[in-house]
C-alpha cells in the first residue's frame, strides 16, 4: 500500500491554491522545517532538502514562477543516518535575502541581521495559516496508521518536526486556531508537534485539502472496528471534534483576551493561578488541572466561569 505520508503531500501539492501571500506562507514553513541558511559575502540564502523529488519541483518552481528567485544548485545527496537520497537546491544572492526577510525568517533591526524563530505574520489569516500547515507538513511532517492486521485503538500519529522549540510552539498555537490541541516533545535537537487522536488527525486533514487521505483514515477506523469514534470520524468537520478539547481551547481563547488587553496580573490571586495554570498545560482535562492546582473540580468550574465572564465582557467592549 503506499506510503500514508506520500499519499498526504501528493494531495497537499495537486489541491494548493492561492495567491503569493499563501506561497509565502508554504515556503516560510517550509525552510523553518527543511532548510538551513548560508551565507555568501553580504548576502544570505537557504539550502533545502528533501527525499520526495515531487516536492523538490513544487518549491523550486514556485522560488522561480512565484517569487522570481533562480535557484543556484540542484543535486543529489546521500543521507547518511538515513540511508536515503536527498535532493538539495540553494540558493544565495541579493534576491534571497529579500526573501527570507519576506518570510520572516531573517530579521534586521539598528544591530543588523537576526535570525527570527517565530511564525510571525506570515500565517496571518486561516488561508494562509493553512498554508503554513501544509508547507510544514511537506517539509517536517509524517502520518502513520496502525497496522491493518491489529484491532487496538492505538498506532494513529501525525507530527512535524521543527528544528527551533519558539517556532514549534508558534505551530502549536497555529494548530490550535483551527481547534486542533496538539503536543509539543523535544527529540535530541528537534522539536516535534503531533497529535495521536483519530479527531485531530482528521482536522488537520481536512486543513490541509487532503479528502483522499482522509477517507483512506477513515476506512482504516471502520476496519478497526473504532464504533466509538466512527461518527466523528466520518463527519470530519473540525468543529465536531470532542468537547472536552474544544473547552479547552475556549477557555485558551479567553484567557488570551484577557491576557492581551488588561493583563492577567488584573485577575485575584485564584483566578490568575487557573489562568496560568490552563496555559501551562492546553491539553489537561478540568480534573487533571483541578489535580495541579489542588482544589475541587466544582471551585475550578465556577473560577473558569468566572474567567469566561470577564473575557467575554471585554471582548463586547
Amino acid at each position: 500500500m503506499t506510503n500514508f505520508t506520500e499519499e498526504i503531500k501528493t494531495e497537499i501539492i495537486k489541491n494548493f491554491s492561492g495567491g503569493k501571500e499563501e506561497y509565502l506562507a508554504a515556503l516560510s514553513a517550509f525552510v523553518r522545517t527543511s532548510g538551513s541558511l548560508i551565507k555568501s559575502g553580504a548576502d544570505f540564502g537557504f539550502e533545502l532538502y528533501t527525499e520526495s523529488e515531487q516536492t523538490a519541483h513544487f518549491f523550486s518552481d514556485m522560488l522561480e514562477s512565484v517569487f522570481n528567485v533562480e535557484i543556484s544548485d540542484f543535486s543529489s545527496r546521500s543521507d547518511l543516518s538515513s540511508g536515503k537520497d536527498k535532493l538539495v537546491f540553494s540558493c544565495v544572492n541579493s534576491e534571497s535575502s529579500e526573501l527570507l526577510k519576506e518570510l520572516g525568517v531573517l530579521g534586521e533591526d539598528g544591530e543588523g541581521r537576526f535570525l527570527d524563530f517565530s511564525i510571525g505574520s506570515v500565517a496571518d489569516g486561516k488561508s494562509c495559516a493553512a498554508a503554513y500547515i501544509k508547507g510544514a507538513f511537506l517539509g517536517g511532517g509524517s502520518c502513520t496508521l496502525p497496522d491493518s492486521a491489529s484491532f487496538a485503538s492505538t498506532g494513529y500519529h501525525f507530527e512535524v518536526v521543527f528544528r527551533n522549540k519558539n517556532t514549534a510552539a508558534d505551530f502549536s498555537d497555529l494548530l490550535c486556531g483551527f481547534d486542533i490541541l496538539a503536543k509539543l516533545v523535544m527529540r535530541k535537537d528537534s522539536a516535534v508537534v503531533y497529535l495521536k487522536s483519530i479527531d485531530a488527525i482528521s482536522a488537520a486533514l481536512t486543513v490541509m485539502d487532503a479528502q483522499k487521505s482522509l477517507d483512506r483514515l477513515k476506512e482504516t477506523a471502520r476496519t478497526r472496528g473504532n464504533a466509538n469514534n466512527e461518527n466523528r470520524v466520518n463527519n470530519c468537520s473540525v468543529s465536531n471534534i470532542d468537547k472536552s478539547l474544544s473547552a479547552s481551547v475556549k477557555q485558551v481563547q479567553a484567557i488570551e483576551v484577557i491576557r492581551t488587553t488588561i493583563g492577567l496580573q488584573s485577575l485575584d490571586e485564584n483566578l490568575f493561578s487557573v489562568a496560568e495554570g490552563r496555559l501551562a498545560d492546553k491539553n489537561a482535562s478540568m480534573q487533571e488541572l483541578a489535580d495541579r492546582l489542588k482544589i475541587s473540580k466544582s471551585c475550578l468550574n465556577h473560577r473558569i466561569r468566572k474567567i469566561m465572564e470577564i473575557a467575554k465582557s471585554l471582548a463586547q467592549d
